[in-house]
């Protein structure tokens, strides 16, 4: 049977690896975590080509950049989804040979049985930390928010209220009680949106970027950031 009891705070007084896409939820995690255990790196998959992140689509130098602001390595590797697994367990296995304890993810509605982090953590002798699981979605979009970070809509689900005026669009709570009488989700676990955070209190300095024209693809709608 999972053990969750101490889900929401193995970080605390270890070192730990966090998954990385990029976005708000990630970014809330790595700081919460950052708050009371000590963040030794991220780590970020890639798909099979290497051009973009395999959660958010973002490009390698966006997230070294994000990654170099926040001063903390990156483990990356490229994967298919057939190999991903192994190729994110041997991240995992580099991380702990370097002091890793624990990993952190930003997941909020993580199910407590049949968890595939708590698999692989597990398979790998490390515990596992999620800060944000079981909070309230609007509580953890208004933390977010009220810390300072600055966060970008990048992708939208066209078939799920969003549309493409949406794209490149800042959360602030103006746009968090918009898009909840637009009945959608502020943090966008239904699939709704993804982010990338630019700025913030994990944040050296701001991620200075430019925004390209939007790319269509089914029901989706991305709009590429640049760095500038």
């Amino acid at each position: 049977m999972t053990d969750t009891t101490g889900w929401k705070n193995n970080a605390q007084d270890r070192k730990f690896i966090a998954s990385f896409s990029g976005g708000k939820d990630s970014v809330l995690a790595l700081y919460k975590a950052s708050q009371v255990g000590q963040a030794i790196g991220l780590i970020v998959m890639l798909e099979e080509e290497g051009k973009r992140s395999r959660s958010h689509g973002m490009p390698p130098e966006l997230i070294q950049a994000q990654a170099d602001s926040i001063g903390l390595p990156v483990f990356t590797a490229a994967a298919s989804w057939t190999d991903y697994e192994n190729v994110f367990m041997h991240l995992l296995e580099e991380a702990k040979q370097l002091g890793a304890e624990v990993l952190v993810t930003g997941d909020l509605d993580m199910p407590a049985h049949g968890c595939w982090h708590d698999k692989v953590t597990k398979n790998a002798g490390l515990q596992l930390g999620m800060p944000l699981w079981e909070m309230n979605h609007r509580e953890a979009v208004d933390e977010f928010i009220n810390l300072g970070f600055v966060t970008i809509l990048v992708t939208v689900n066209l078939s799920l209220g969003m549309t493409e005026e949406d794209l490149g669009r800042v959360l602030t709570p103006e746009y968090v009680k918009e898009l909840e009488s637009r009945n959608i989700d502020p943090c966008g676990e239904g699939g709704e949106f993804h982010t990338t955070v630019i700025d913030g209190p994990l944040f050296q300095q701001p991620i200075a970027v430019r925004k390209c024209s939007i790319i269509r693809d089914g029901d989706y709608a991305f709009l590429p950031l640049e760095l500038d």
